[in-house]
């Protein structure tokens, strides 16, 4: 490493750059890409990466632009001023230099350092090439930013230099902010310089990065290793670079069975075994996105025919989780840990994601994904997209043209159910709610720990159920939820009492529970969902099943064992009433207190409402614990990268206490999102409404006559009411009003070769069945005899039938 500068010569080298001949050149008018010759390929690509990394068709003095404009300056200004470089750093505060460098914790943050130094660097450019920012132009720091890249090479990213730490910091995080800046100040930085800092990258970033489609180059971090291949052929003037970026998306773009990637049910995976379609998939969306637009109308254009693959996904794999502007948590990974980027946050960048998509996508589609973003947008009041201070000034400006655009009529959100067999996950929407399930099987982690972050997660996979209202409660998991819920009492779980050490299982989603039922059907509207539970490092094991109906969800629990020495609880709800808790508790009609803390044991409870978020129903009575309470987290206690200050959020808990190593503790409970008070007491007083079939250790199953519904889960082979099956299964029968029944099966072990079931209910022919159904017989009966349904991947087989 170089010798320490001290301040003052920091500054007065960067004063004296130009003249004395350290590189800078003459800068085109900021805010205005720099002037090139016509049949110049990669200044035409340069020109439009500044735009996308900068924008177009805002107006500076126009809100919220100009406001966001003018903090971006102040944080620009910010790093100016405190800008020192030293010995082993560029700033006091984000010290690289690494006296063991290796790939522990410690080099991990070091490493993290070094390439947020290139981010800062980033932004004060940015500032200078904005208009509004009051830098704009401003020569001192155009050259404190050139005497920031010199220092950061000189020092530490360089052809010489040993990576150490996290991989991702070299190969993804520096390179992507090195090469923007390169692009934004491309006239300033003499040619020696950038080909110093274009041997730095592929250094770090070779060709052999994305030689093959495994390890850190699938999913989404292949198309950011993508993006930085192409901008270092962009500032380097390499075809071959750019060409290999582009041939090297291909693999993301195809359908996988295992591992990474997009699957057909919609499921997104990354790192092997976790839902991430809200964190990775975001990144991966937006990059291909800004890699697509890069490229168009060159020579480099990507026309693969697969990435149509990508376009169905933003309505099979992205839609299914947004939610009035969020992107919902069951899909997010440890990302739920970063307390400066909640649910919402998450969400707005996938939808100015779209937006950038929709250009290279059919004219019907691009209409088609304005109109679903408009919505999505407009229909979030509790962080209103154009507030989000996260969200960069490109994306601002593609939601600001979508929602100013009056051509557009906003598609509302879908009724109906999607089941993702593929990553254990299931979405439900009704008019006036939404919820989401998470689970975990042979291939889906408990969780995901690593970096530091989310190293309490370890019951989100544990029959996690998400439930948001249209016009209330949007905010339940985005007000500090992650750091002051307790962890053990999430909703919908049922988990043990033992304690658990941060980041048991593992990191990255290693941990996976050795079992293989976790799945179930649906007919697009309603569903029968199963999970065979196993605790995460406990001997707990249960059977959990959810029936997502029309106004509700009904949750049965059976089988609930445990030898941990500790309680098991199964946890009905547990609502975060914000800072003030005030919300009324009304149990069979009696109010219970407002006071904090409050508890009390409810026996023979037949039901409960919490007023401005729903009702929960007991089928024949129950004895449940509920708690008032306030309780205090930080997020650093979930992320070392977390704020340390207390944050404290007052809450309502119901729940069923199994007790200390119970053996075969059953529950049952009615979920009514959104309901009134007199709707929960009726659905409680009409007893016939709901009939619980079974709920044992070998099968659960209800009937709602009224919907003309019966559906079971068959852990085992068994007879439940009016069906029979010889194997495993998960059965849903709808009797339709015309005559007509449509019998949903699915075999969520994925292993069976064969299958029998029988309705015992007079049908009179069969109309229409799947490859799988080797046999059917009408008659006084249905009886379906299915082959091989290993390949089914878990998927609903749909048989329709005439009744007689």
């Amino acid at each position: 490493m170089t010798s320490a500068w001290s301040r003052r010569t920091f500054l007065a080298t960067s004063a004296a750059l130009t003249a004395a001949g350290g590189g800078a050149l003459t800068l085109a008018a900021p805010g205005a890409a720099s002037a090139a010759p016509e049949d110049d390929p990669y200044a035409a690509l340069r020109t439009t990466w500044s735009t996308l990394i900068l924008g177009e068709g805002f107006s500076p003095t126009a809100e919220p632009f100009k406001s966001r404009l003018a903090d971006l300056g102040a944080k620009a200004s910010r790093w100016l001023e405190t800008m020192a470089p030293a010995e082993g750093s560029l700033w006091p505060d984000a010290v690289f230099a690494d006296p063991d460098p290796d790939t522990d914790a410690e080099s991990y943050v070091l490493s993290g350092r070094m390439a947020d130094s290139f981010i800062r660097l980033n932004t004060m450019a940015q500032a200078y090439r904005q208009q509004g920012t009051g830098l704009t132009g401003n020569t001192g720091l155009r050259d404190a930013v050139l005497t920031g890249l010199e220092h950061l090479n000189t020092q530490v990213y360089n052809d010489g230099q040993t990576r150490y730490g996290n991989w991702y910091s070299w190969q993804i995080g520096a390179p992507q902010a090195l090469l923007d800046v390169c692009v934004l100040m491309y006239d300033a930085i003499a040619p020696e310089r950038r080909a110093r800092y274009c041997a730095a990258v592929d250094h770090f970033v070779p060709d052999s990065a994305v030689a093959s489609y495994t390890g850190t180059s699938t999913g989404a971090n292949r198309v950011d290793l993508c993006r930085v291949l192409a901008l270092r052929g962009v500032v380097g003037g390499s075809a071959a670079k750019i060409a290999l970026a582009r041939d090297a998306l291909s693999p993301v773009f195809p359908l996988v069975t295992k591992g990474d990637g997009l699957y057909a049910d919609g499921s997104f995976i990354q790192h092997t075994t976790v839902p991430y379609t809200g964190s990775y998939g975001s990144v991966m969306l937006g990059g291909l996105g800004l890699l697509f637009a890069l490229l168009k109308g060159s020579a480099w254009e990507v026309t693969d025919p697969k990435r149509q693959v990508v376009f169905d996904a933003v309505e099979n794999a992205w839609a299914p989780f947004l939610f009035n502007g969020l992107v919902m948590d069951s899909v997010a990974g440890r990302a739920i840990s970063r307390g400066e980027v909640d649910d919402h946050r998450r969400g707005h960048p996938i939808l100015a994601s779209v937006v950038l998509l929709g250009r290279g996508a059919s004219a019907a589609e691009n209409a088609r994904w304005r109109a679903l973003v408009k919505g999505w947008a407009q229909r979030d009041y509790y962080s209103p997209p154009l507030s989000n201070p996260s969200l960069g000034l490109t994306a601002l400006a593609r939601l600001k043209s979508v929602l100013d655009d009056t051509s557009l009529t906003p598609v509302p959100e879908p009724d109906g159910h999607r089941l993702f067999p593929d990553m254990a996950r299931a979405t439900h929407r009704r008019p006036g709610w939404a919820a989401s399930l998470s689970m975990a099987d042979r291939r889906i982690t408990y969780y995901e720990v690593g970096n530091g972050e989310n190293p309490r997660g370890w019951h989100t996979g544990s029959g996690m159920l998400y439930w948001w209202g249209d016009t209330f409660a949007n905010g339940q998991y985005s007000d500090a939820f992650w750091p002051t819920v307790d962890p053990y009492r999430l909703p919908g779980t049922t988990a043990s009492r033992k304690v658990l050490a941060d980041g048991a299982g593992g990191d990255w989603g290693t941990s996976l529970p050795d079992v293989n039922w976790v799945g179930g059907v649906t007919d697009k509207k309603r569903a029968a969902v199963g999970q065979y539970l196993k605790g995460l490092s406990s001997t707990l094991m249960a059977k959990k099943s959810w029936f997502f109906l029309d106004d509700t969800v009904v949750c049965l629990g059976a089988g609930i064992h445990s030898r941990d020495g500790a309680a098991v609880e199964t946890t009905v709800d547990n609502r975060n009433l914000g800072p003030t808790g005030n919300a009324p508790f009304t149990v069979d009609g009696s109010l219970k207190p407002l006071t904090f803390p409050w508890s009390a044991t409810l026996s023979g409870t037949s039901w409960a409402h919490l007023a401005g978020h729903g009702g929960y129903v007991f089928p024949g009575g129950a004895s449940v614990k509920a708690l008032r309470e306030d309780r205090t987290g930080r997020w650093r206690d979930i992320n070392t990268a977390g704020s340390t200050d207390p944050v404290s959020r007052k809450y309502l808990t119901l729940w069923f206490d199994h007790g200390k190593d119970p053996s075969d503790a059953t529950y049952a409970y009615q979920l009514l999102p959104g309901a009134s008070e007199q709707r929960t007491a009726a659905r409680a007083a009409d007893g016939g409404w709901l009939r619980v079939l079974a709920n044992t250790d070998d099968q659960q199953g209800v009937a709602v006559d009224s919907l003309g519904l019966t559906a079971v889960n068959f852990w085992f082979g068994g007879s439940v009411g009016p069906l029979v099956a010889d194997a495993p299964c998960s059965v849903m029968v709808t009797e339709h009003g015309d005559g007509t029944a449509t019998v949903c099966v699915s075999d969520p072990m994925r292993m069976r070769t064969s299958l029998t079931l029988t309705w015992n209910r007079a049908v009179a022919s069969v109309v229409s069945k799947p490859a799988t159904v080797t046999s059917a017989t009408a008659g006084a009966s249905l009886r379906l005899v299915f082959g091989d349904l290993s390949g089914t991947r878990g998927a609903t087989q749909t048989i329709k039938v005439r009744l007689s």
